[in-house]
């Protein structure tokens, strides 16, 4: 685990390189992967999508360049301070923080360039902003099932059973998962779902304990502590994963984030990413094969299923059968199109069968 101390020292080692440049005669510059999808590299020994070779470079040779490395001091200071002093912050408040800065040209014209800046850093110093003490705002997600954690909180630790310890909601996964340890579980397996009526739904038809299921909600496009969980999950307890989402290439990549990695995270695909996650549906031959309700592919649709095809993470046998036959059959469905055929149908039909037949129960 990174210390307080750890993290502060990559960062003042960044600072004192910039330094050494000036002192050197030279102009501060600092390099990093260019985060494109033309530079994601399957990496066969992790069995994830890294970067690549090719770099872009943050140059102070250019009023622009200088801006940035300027606002990357600034953070540098902003961040050490804070890991000095114990205490966190949120994305949102860095943005904000920036304002009260004593250089109008540290300051940020966005939260977008702040979010960014920050994962230059990670890049570049080899910690998350996890370990910064930095945290988005709370995704929400949840857990739900047969998993005995410790927590830490402000009064010391305490133990909390995911299924026996919850309300209806479940267990709210923190913005640093690693602070959790498990202690003991019964899980067979975990599903991470899509949407939050379809993780209500399972829960209440009783799947989690009719078949020692971790329920996890990944609230759509899921956030790194998520997909965190998730890996940990995998690796720590032995147990399979499978992703059930809707029927549309949005939600494919959704399963691609927690498989493989994503672009702007690729940095950390090692430590988020789940290579063996397996994808349950809905797929178009679900659609197909189950005569589901369905909406006629939009445009944008078509052209995202298309760039998929070309995207690496989707590069298989499976994916490309089932991307060409969405595209033959011109539709998409939604996870809860199960319920056309009663609202037992997904935990009682669907899933028992699907997850059959892919080796999961």
């Amino acid at each position: 685990m990174t210390t307080n101390t750890d993290a502060r020292d990559e960062l003042i080692d960044l600072a004192a390189d910039f330094y050494d440049q000036f002192a050197d005669g030279t102009i501060p510059e600092m390099k990093l992967p260019t985060r494109t999808k033309s530079n994601i590299e399957y990496d066969p020994e992790s069995g994830v999508w890294t970067y690549g070779d090719r770099t872009s470079t943050r140059s102070a040779n250019s009023v622009r360049g200088a801006r940035k490395l300027l606002k990357a001091a600034y953070t540098i200071e902003f961040l050490a301070n804070q890991l000095d002093d114990d205490r966190s912050s949120t994305l949102r408040e860095l943005y904000y923080l920036s304002e009260s800065w004593d250089n109008d040209e540290a300051q940020f014209g966005s939260q977008d360039e702040s979010n960014d800046l920050v994962e230059d850093l990670e890049i570049v110093t080899g910690v998350t902003r996890e370990d910064f003490h930095m945290r988005p705002e709370e995704s929400g997600a949840t857990l739900m099932g047969p998993l005995l954690i410790r927590e830490q909180t402000r009064r010391g630790e305490r133990e909390i059973h995911c299924q026996e310890d919850v309300g209806a909601g479940g267990y709210q996964i923190p913005n640093n998962p690693d602070m959790i340890e498990f202690l003991d579980d019964d899980i067979d397996f975990a599903l991470a779902v899509e949407t939050g009526g379809m993780r209500d739904r399972l829960v209440e038809n009783g799947f989690d304990e009719d078949y020692n299921c971790l329920v996890i909600h990944l609230k759509g496009q899921p956030a790194r502590a998520t997909r965190r969980i998730t890996k940990r999950v995998h690796d720590e307890l032995d147990v399979p994963i499978a992703v059930f989402a809707d029927g549309d290439p949005w939600s494919y990549r959704i399963y691609g984030s927690v498989a493989y990695g994503s672009i702007k995270s690729a940095h950390l695909s090692k430590y988020l990413a789940t290579p063996e996650a397996q994808f349950v549906g809905i797929q178009p031959a679900d659609i197909v094969e189950y005569d589901l309700p369905a909406d006629p592919l939009s445009d944008s649709d078509v052209n995202a299923l298309e760039s998929e095809l070309e995207d690496p993470r989707f590069q298989t046998d499976y994916w490309e059968e089932q991307i060409e036959l969405q595209l033959d059959i011109g539709k998409k469905s939604e996870q809860q199109s199960l319920a056309s055929r009663g609202l037992d149908f997904v935990t009682d039909t669907y899933l028992p069968e699907r997850l059959d037949a892919m080796g999961v129960l």
